[in-house]
């Protein structure tokens, strides 16, 4: 699915009585704010909406905003706005907030709208499309790479199994937790985690040679420090906060030191398994 959107010129309507109208500085885009006399705001351009946070937006901010978390897999969505030039705003606005104050057109609802489910299916459950059907399966068993889509076992009327891996049509005997007999299936997570550069955090004091990737302790997705700030990041998918550093979860890590000091236990070394993500169940 395309993304749709990005580019488009939107402005709010100066006659909508359903938003709250603020002529203040764009809080998502500072860079785009006008830069012109107060006389130049009554514009219709350069209308802003007040969000339920307090921050001013306008559509195209809004929209380009909430498009960015989606391609990094997040769905909810949180105010990226400073207070006070200091602390992230971080309050979490609806759906039907943004839909409504971006302005999102048919189509752009509809690819919001799927990749909303598709990551919050995600958060919930261990899914991947079927290479042959591109139906989403779910894995039941997360220590087999052997997965049998149900569709396709009824279209063809004979079992149907893929590599959860390599996505491809299983080769070789199962269960496996390692690998198909695909040539090509390998977990390039893990190849990237033993081969990745190390690199210093220069914030934090002492730690001149750290692994450049790490896997979330939490749910195994890979991520990248920008080596700004402290050596603790939030993970993009589970919202954990960990210390890339020794890889403990950041309230553990800071029994023992602090946001910008060595780890008592030291960095730890490179991974070489995955944690598996135990996802919590909707009730």
């Amino acid at each position: 699915m395309s993304i749709p959107g990005e580019e488009s010129m939107k402005r709010y309507d100066p006659l909508d009585a359903t938003l709250t109208f603020v002529y203040g500085e764009d809080d998502l885009n500072p860079s785009f704010n006008d830069s012109d006399d107060d006389e130049d705001e009554d514009d219709d351009d350069g209308l802003r909406a007040e969000m339920s946070c307090g921050h001013a937006v306008t559509p195209v901010s809004l929209t380009q905003w909430c498009l960015s978390q989606l391609k990094q897999g997040i769905y909810k969505f949180r105010c990226p706005a400073l207070v006070d030039g200091v602390e992230l705003c971080n309050e979490q606005w609806s759906y039907q907030e943004v839909r409504r104050l971006a302005d999102l057109s048919v189509e752009e609802m509809e690819y919001f709208e799927a990749e909303i489910a598709r990551l919050a299916a995600a958060e919930y459950c261990d899914i991947k499309p079927c290479p042959r059907c591109k139906t989403y399966v779910e894995r039941k068993d997360q220590t087999n790479l052997n997965v049998r889509c149900t569709i396709c076992t009824v279209d063809k009327k004979k079992a149907y199994q893929f590599c959860w891996q390599c996505l491809k049509k299983w080769k070789g005997p199962a269960p496996r937790s390692d690998r198909c007999n695909n040539d090509s299936c390998a977990n390039h997570d893990l190849e990237l985690l033993k081969s990745c550069r190390t690199t210093p955090l220069p914030q934090v004091q002492g730690v001149d040679a750290c692994p450049s990737i790490r896997a979330c302790p939490t749910c195994g997705q890979t991520v990248e420090h920008d080596k700004t700030g402290c050596k603790n990041i939030i993970c993009p998918r589970c919202q954990v906060e960990f210390c890339f550093v020794c890889l403990k979860l950041t309230p553990e890590c800071l029994k023992t030191s602090s946001y910008f000091i060595p780890c008592s236990d030291g960095v730890a070394p490179r991974q070489t398994s995955i944690p598996v993500w135990h996802r919590r169940k909707k009730e």
